[in-house]
């Protein structure tokens, strides 16, 4: 039980607080309230009902100063009025008052210069059990006089009647008030949403102030070495990064400041459909007591199927870090030395390994592509581009060169090398050559990290201008240049062609905006 007072959380009235519960206190809770099942690894598991995953749609911005200056307004950053606002938060207030509540305090960032700290109000024991592993717990003498820079109001089973007359998308809402620094939720109980709205916040407050945000995992080497894991969700950045030679730092959000690199989050958030140990063993291994599966289907005896996807592909598991027997117990680490742009090129051109110029990599970076085989829909068997601006675009409130230049700034003053590494498609594309072996990715990043690529002589591939090794250890040669590995030479340069002109295409919005930043030349060419 805690001492919080009704005042001191903005609500009206209380019962019972559940504060700061252990591990150990959520898991009888959420047994004690039904919420949950036990898995045989020990792990809870959950259903978040209907929305198994994100709702990017019905996420709002409080329109008003000074915070409308920074924020670059569009399909990803939507307004709300004021008038709105309030009106929806005082029914959240309305509807979470009198209830019995879980309360859980966490930093974001486990740098002390920059992180936030961020106190979650929720329904249901197992949404404290998410936060509290997602997020970093404050040491005991610091809950003492623990002072929240941000609240999170999650009130998951209340809906929006009144949407159409407040002019959103639906019942379901997901709104930031910067300027009152607070958060609310409602009509969705997926957990993912707090842990990416902080994500959003800290994409806020921190490029403002000069520190880098980042969508990106991270590890670290036995000499100090920091290396940057950039990609979208399928390229391998959770698997790659995952090293048994190296530390993880984390595996999804992280700022560079003045002292290096730092997690936000104290825990990880992992895909788990199709996991096994023999593929991913430390992923596998962390799913035990404290851990938090959603979505997954498991028998009468708690034994998951992983390969099940009956109530979602987005089948998910958080953990502590600490779960993770290789972890960087400080969640810290110095300046990075490599960054790596991972793509699942299923097209089939992109090099499995290049190396960057500093112009490039912001190139690169603000494209922030990766191509899908759309399998799911029949008929349909050519690839599918997906650009999302610093690999991330959905958690960007400021505009995308915003986080461009910062990258490139701290690139240039701490001499950081960047590549882009192909983990799809060589030899052709999707349905012709091959996806590139996870051994082949493993000897492109290992050369990258212990500096051998750099004993490679290189050439220059036509359309995209990439600067590529011509023989690596680990590696076929055959596969380096990506139009000797095709067979069909013409047909290589008929898809090079189409694919350079899809990123031409996706930039112009970046030379469009008048902001004197301008990377086209470094870009593909026709």
């Amino acid at each position: 039980m805690s001492g919080l007072s009704a005042e001191s959380l903005g609500l009206k009235s209380i019962a019972s607080i559940y504060h700061n519960l252990s591990h150990d206190e959520l898991f009888e809770h959420e047994l004690k309230n039904k919420e949950g099942k036990v898995a045989s690894s020990g792990a809870m598991m959950v259903d978040t009902g209907i929305f198994t995953g994100r709702s990017p749609k019905d996420k709002y911005f409080v329109e008003q100063s000074p915070s409308k200056e920074n924020i670059s307004w569009g399909a990803v950053n939507k307004p709300i009025s004021c008038e709105h606002f309030d009106e929806i938060y005082d029914d959240v207030i309305d509807y979470l008052s009198d209830k019995d509540l879980y309360v859980t305090d966490g930093y974001s960032g486990a740098s002390v210069t920059s992180r936030k700290s961020v106190r979650f109000i929720t329904e249901f024991a197992w949404q404290s059990h998410f936060v509290k592993n997602m997020f970093i717990p404050p040491k005991e003498d610091e809950l003492e006089n623990f002072a929240p820079d941000f609240r999170v109001y999650n009130a998951s089973n209340m809906k929006n009647e009144k949407w159409q007359k407040h002019g959103l998308n639906s019942e379901v809402f997901v709104i930031f008030n910067i300027e009152k620094n607070v958060a609310i939720i409602g009509g969705t109980w997926y957990g993912g949403e707090m842990k990416k709205g902080i994500f959003t916040m800290m994409n806020y407050w921190l490029p403002l102030k000069g520190v880098l945000s980042m969508h990106c995992s991270a590890n670290v080497g036995k000499e100090g070495d920091v290396a940057l894991f950039f990609g979208l969700s399928g390229t391998g950045k959770t698997t790659l990064s995952t090293d048994s030679a190296r530390e993880l730092i984390g595996d999804d959000e992280h700022g560079w400041d003045d002292d290096g690199v730092f997690n936000f989050e104290g825990g990880c958030y992992a895909k788990t459909i199709d996991l096994s140990a023999e593929n991913e063993p430390e992923i596998y291994g962390a799913i035990k007591h404290g851990a938090l599966l959603e979505n997954v289907v498991a028998d009468d005896d708690g034994i998951v199927d992983f390969t099940d996807k009956s109530k979602t592909e987005n089948t998910r598991v958080s953990y502590p870090i600490h779960h993770i027997e290789n972890h960087r117990a400080s969640l810290q680490a110095g300046m990075p030395r490599n960054i790596i742009f991972l793509s699942c090129d299923a097209f089939g051109v992109l090099p499995p390994v290049s190396k960057l110029t500093k112009e490039q990599a912001m190139y690169y970076f603000l494209s922030g592509y990766t191509a899908k085989v759309a399998g799911t829909e029949r008929g349909i068997t050519e690839p599918v581009t997906a650009f999302s601006a610093c690999f991330g675009e959905a958690f960007l409130p400021l505009h995308p060169t915003v986080y461009a230049k910062l990258l490139g700034e701290k690139m240039e003053e701490h001499s950081v090398n960047a590549y882009l590494v192909n983990t799809g498609w060589v030899g052709g594309g999707y349905g012709v050559g091959s996806r590139m072996s996870i051994k082949g990715t493993r000897a492109c990043i290992n050369a990258i990290l212990d500096g051998s690529i750099n004993d490679s002589e290189f050439e220059t591939v036509p359309f995209f201008q990439l600067h590529i090794p011509k023989t690596l250890g680990g590696v076929e040669t055959s596969l380096l240049n990506p139009r000797n590995a095709w067979e069909d030479k013409e047909s290589y340069d008929t898809t090079a062609e189409k694919l350079a002109g899809l990123f031409i295409k996706n930039f112009k919005k970046y030379t469009d905006s008048n902001n004197g930043f301008d990377f086209t030349k470094a870009g593909p060419q026709i």
